[in-house]
């Protein structure tokens, strides 16, 4: 008899082919590796006493002068504010245009020109879908201020909880963004109409639009064939993300004020809302791929999900994708509508400092990091409530596990029968284990459990090739090592 470790690769593996993930984790959920170790993801409680009238897309927490700390959310149709105690204050601005809370679909039956293609065939889709309503926030100081593409005004929150927001004096409107900037600017992203404009206030002014001597106002148009989708704060710079490109805004001085280049090309962000700070700069999605900017040239982020991933978006609804981090976990999540869902409830997270993949099902539409707060906020898809993250480790209804790729047990045209594991845990009796053998890669697969973890475990199983499922048994923050199989090599079969 030998002892076989299941020395599995950290993180998750989806590209490809069933038998390319061999000897690493291919699906999971609420799981993350740190140092080498499977363990689950923070759990979540409730936040808000009271819910959201639909899903929010776009969200911000901050704290004023005083202390007090607010979240901001946005709808197709409202404007948000919570308190510190999770009591919800309406304050969408006066003659809001109310906006999409779904994508119409363009492709299918009836959908094209008369005369075109086949009789009773559906049509491909041909554009890019209508964005659904998504809110730009940021803090004009203590205060908020926000824009929807729908809409296209700049609306500012002067923090008193009885009055709406309100429409910037003197600032353009059909703007499709807006961000603050580190040295205290506005930037209107794609103002005026003019989808390749930035355009910004003076420093700490943000009703002076009009540029002249004794202001730093001004615009610039970025040299693109895309459009504006967003920007977002990196290290000394402003990055401004289009549907095909990236720039970035550097701060000069008068008589300029800033500076915009190039930074990358085909690197275009998937939605509005796509994008994260990690620091020392950003990633995003794409459209096929997912890429990072660090301050030098955007690049190509090679992704081990990005397979999986992109053949499973619902493709009508990509605007809806939206991304956070998570940095005291060193990660990034995005959250995206499925093929068959027309709300996000499938995730991919990227840890910078692992350098791994995850994925796995959560319905969450929008949401912030700890940052003011003591924990990440992130919006339900299912009743719109704000809950707070990485607190303990209650899922609902939904159970933390992974499953590997294919596992070789026997060697050649020999079998091999599985006798015994000694597992390697925390905590014995966290997690339990189920097997499941094939002898060919396309054989049926037999399974075999779920065995409760003991020291050994006794097993009784034969295969040439084996994959093993874990599943959190308590809610503990478990941790799952190598485990070892007692294997007896078998004859050919």
């Amino acid at each position: 008899m030998a002892l076989i470790p299941l020395q599995i690769e950290s993180g998750i593996y989806r590209n490809g082919t069933d038998l390319q993930s061999a000897n690493r984790w291919r699906d999971s959920n609420l799981v993350r590796w740190i140092d080498g170790t499977m363990r689950p993801v923070g759990g979540w409680t409730i936040r808000s006493q009271t819910a959201a009238a639909a899903s929010i897309r776009g969200m911000l927490a901050w704290t004023d002068n005083s202390g007090d700390k607010y979240i901001a959310g946005g709808t197709y149709e409202k404007l948000y504010v919570w308190n510190q105690g999770g009591i919800r204050f309406d304050i969408t601005p006066t003659g809001l245009t109310t906006g999409i809370e779904d994508s119409p679909t363009t492709s299918g039956f009836g959908a094209g020109l008369y005369g075109f293609d086949y009789y009773g065939t559906p049509r491909i889709e041909t554009t890019s879908p209508q964005m659904v309503t998504t809110w730009s926030l940021d803090n004009w100081g203590e205060y908020l201020v926000g824009c929807t593409i729908d809409d296209g005004k700049i609306y500012e929150w002067q923090l008193n909880t009885g009055t709406p927001a309100a429409v910037v004096t003197n600032a353009p409107v059909d703007n499709r963004a807006i961000i603050v900037t580190e040295e205290r600017f506005l930037f209107a992203l794609g103002a005026g109409g003019n989808p390749r404009l930035v355009q910004w206030s003076d420093k700490e002014d943000n009703t002076t639009w009009t540029p002249a001597a004794t202001n730093e106002a001004g615009d610039l148009e970025l040299q693109t064939e895309g459009e504006i989708m967003c920007g977002i704060r990196v290290r000394n710079q402003t990055l401004i993300l289009t549907s095909i490109d990236a720039h970035a805004a550097t701060y000069q001085g008068p008589p300029y004020v800033y500076g915009i280049e190039r930074v990358g090309s085909s690197c275009g962000i998937i939605s509005q809302k796509a994008v994260a700070n990690i620091g020392t700069g950003a990633v995003w999605m794409g459209r096929k791929s997912f890429f990072v900017y660090d301050g030098g040239q955007a690049q190509k982020l090679p992704s081990s999900v990005s397979d999986y991933v992109f053949s499973d978006i619902n493709s009508s609804q990509i605007s809806k994708v939206w991304a956070v981090s998570n940095a005291r976990n060193s990660e990034v999540w995005w959250f995206y509508p499925s093929s068959a869902n027309n709300e996000c409830d499938r995730y991919v997270t990227y840890n910078y400092a692992e350098n791994t993949w995850a994925i796995g099902e959560l319905g969450r539409t929008s949401g912030v990091d700890h940052g003011a707060l003591q924990r990440p906020i992130w919006a339900s898809a299912d009743d719109y409530h704000l809950y707070d993250h990485e607190y303990g480790f209650d899922y609902g209804s939904l159970t933390p596990y992974a499953e590997s790729g294919p596992i070789m047990i026997g060697t050649g045209d020999n079998t091999a029968s599985v006798v015994e594991m000694i597992p390697d845990e925390k905590t014995q009796g966290d997690v339990n284990a189920t097997f499941k053998t094939r002898f060919h890669p396309n054989d049926t697969e037999r399974e075999y459990g779920p065995y409760t973890m003991s020291n050994p475990t006794s097993l009784r199983f034969t295969g040439r090739q084996i994959r093993i499922r874990v599943e959190g048994q308590r809610l503990s923050d478990w941790r799952v090592g190598i485990n070892r199989l007692d294997v007896i090599q078998g004859s050919r079969r």
